[in-house]
């Protein structure tokens, strides 16, 4: 099975090396999809210029070497120099039908790299809230995209696990007791544990004992090395990775304990990436701090900005645990590419730490690093999204909300099912309604969360294109047939279900883009659109009481492929396909 818009391309670059010379033979077609025709080759108003001749002239020159007799049925050129381009019912019925035997639905398996993604990243005695949705829905749709391409992708959950604050938290944590009730909201209500930790600190006196001093002395020890410290250090972690693991259960991600690589793992590596960056030159003592000038990044009145690798009192920073993240993904994992998936403030950062990385060698120019940058969810307001006392919303809160409003929509509609079915429906709509929602725009813009549009049943939602898989389903279960089992021959003559084959033959290329652009919402649109085509199927082309047994079996064959492509693409996405609704 072949993308119709990659086998044209080839078609025409052919054309266009046996037409114009092998110099030609690369030239992009630019085949575009048309409302004259199936697809548009535009390649020769591009080229016209370049080779001297009026668009037509060349468009008239490549239909002399284009070879498609076996693909389209009508090609002819218009206007001021397209070629229109309209594909053969049978070869996009051919196609078609082996996506049928195909397991993976037509997405091809990429040259196997090294990609090592780093998201989520929440901190260690923090809840999550709202602002670590998208990360960590975004990272984990790329995760499982790549994956599916054939690379190796590395998970790295960067968790705020180390630093000044780990005084406070563990002298807090030794006055409750570590088995006590106190030491639980770790994993419940990590806020609450840190908040008291905060107004101890904060309302502490100065004295050697008091516990403001101890919490520093406490720093120090952690960062020593210190062993008892250290295991209480681990004991805090610990019973924040039970609360992680609940969050991430809930939202339905790929992220496990295996996978975290806090702050803390970089620790060992901080002074030698300074010592390193100094021997070479490259990192200088301003005002105390070590610091990097790199060219070409300057504040106000143009003064250079420095990217601090070492302060003042001699602790380090984010620049110098990323410096070290950096060295370690590309000389221990191997790293042939690196996404960050992080928020969109983060920006000039991380273009400074990369061109310090690659000014130190440690980062070739072989290894491909990308920021992909995360917009804020915003309030009806159109502020960023915050609870009425001006907290961030606890990702908890909103997830079980989410689940809660989808329960009482399935058990309006589904008063027939048992409360077990009807749970397990609410919980998979939810999730995957906020999870899509997300999903569904650029992951660097902004989007206003609003539940009643997440939640709705028509649009671009989760719970639409859910629906447009449980509908396949129902049909298959009323004719008492296994989608697997389909084995019938696909024909098109119908518009309508030529539509659907040509929207189903686009999944691999679409797959491809998102792992190529790092953008999830492709997919989503492209989902959104065949869910459309599907619609519109049903109206003209009756499935289970079509004229004939040759048309029933091929309209099941074709709605067993769409089913198989919606599961495949939703699961991409990480939204779970519920068998009713």
């Amino acid at each position: 099975m072949a993308d119709p818009q990659e086998v044209l391309s080839r078609r025409v670059q052919s054309a266009l090396g046996a037409a114009f010379g092998p110099e030609f033979a690369d030239t992009d077609p630019v085949i575009r999809p048309s409302q004259f025709a199936d697809y548009q080759a535009n390649a020769a108003l591009a080229l016209a210029k370049r080779l001297g001749r009026k668009p037509r002239e060349v468009s008239a020159a490549i239909m002399e070497h284009l070879d498609v007799a076996d693909v389209c049925r009508d090609v002819e050129v218009s206007g001021p120099g397209f070629i229109n381009l309209t594909l053969r019912e049978d070869w996009i019925a051919d196609q078609t039908r082996q996506l049928l035997d195909d397991p993976r639905v037509g997405v091809p398996v990429q040259e196997r790299l090294n990609i090592p993604i780093d998201y989520s990243a929440p901190n260690v005695a923090k809840e999550m809230h709202v602002g670590h949705l998208r990360t960590t829905v975004v990272g984990d749709s790329l995760a499982r995209t790549l994956e599916f391409l054939g690379h190796h992708v590395i998970r790295q959950n960067h968790i705020g696990d180390w630093g000044t604050p780990f005084g406070m938290l563990i002298e807090h944590l030794l006055e409750a007791g570590e088995d006590s009730d106190e030491a639980g909201l770790l994993t419940t209500d990590p806020n609450a544990f840190y908040q008291a930790a905060r107004n101890k600190f904060d309302a502490s006196g100065e004295g050697p004992d008091d516990f403001a001093a101890r919490a520093r002395r406490r720093v120090v020890a952690l960062q020593s090395g210190d062993e008892e410290t250290l295991r209480l250090w681990r004991e805090l972690v610990g019973l924040s990775r039970v609360y992680f693991n609940k969050v991430y259960a809930k939202l339905g991600v790929t992220l496990t304990d295996e996978h975290l690589a806090g702050e803390s793992s970089y620790n060992a590596m901080l002074a030698d990436v300074c010592d390193e960056l100094e021997a070479k030159g490259i990192a200088e003592v301003s005002d105390g701090a070590l610091c990097v000038f790199l060219d070409g990044f300057t504040g106000r009145e143009d003064k250079p900005v420095p990217l601090i690798v070492r302060k003042s009192d001699g602790g380090y920073g984010y620049a110098t645990t990323d410096l070290a993240t950096v060295r370690y993904r590309v000389d221990d994992l191997k790293a042939d590419r690196i996404l960050y998936v992080v928020g969109a403030p983060q920006a000039m950062h991380f273009k400074m730490v990369w061109a310090t990385a690659r000014e130190a060698g440690w980062l070739p120019e072989s290894v491909e690093t990308t920021h992909v940058q995360i917009g804020n969810v915003l309030g009806p307001d159109g502020k960023i999204l915050r609870t009425r006392s001006g907290a961030p919303v606890r990702l908890v809160q909103l997830l079980n909300e989410a689940v809660e409003r989808a329960a009482a929509v399935v058990a309006q509609n589904r008063p027939d099912l048992d409360p077990e079915s009807q749970a397990e429906i609410a919980r998979k709509v939810g999730i995957g309604a906020v999870k899509y929602a997300d999903l569904s725009v650029s992951h660097d813009t902004e989007y206003v969360f609003d539940f009643d549009r997440m939640l709705a049943l028509t649009g671009n939602t989760g719970p639409y294109l859910q629906y447009a898989q449980a509908r396949i389903r129902s049909i298959f279960r009323k004719g008492g047939v296994d989608p697997r089992a389909v084995d019938g021959t696909i024909t098109v003559s119908e518009g309508a279900e030529r539509d659907l084959a040509l929207k189903l033959l686009g999944f691999g290329a679409v797959v491809e883009q998102v792992g190529e652009h790092l953008q999830p919402h492709r997919l989503s649109t492209y989902l959104f659109e065949l869910a459309q085509s599907l619609t519109a199927f049903y109206e003209h082309c009756p499935v289970l009481t079509a004229p004939t047994d040759a048309e029933r079996e091929s309209r099941l064959a074709l709605v067993s492929v769409a089913l198989r492509v919606l599961v495949q693409g939703l699961e991409l996405l990480g939204v779970e396909s519920p068998e009713y609704m």
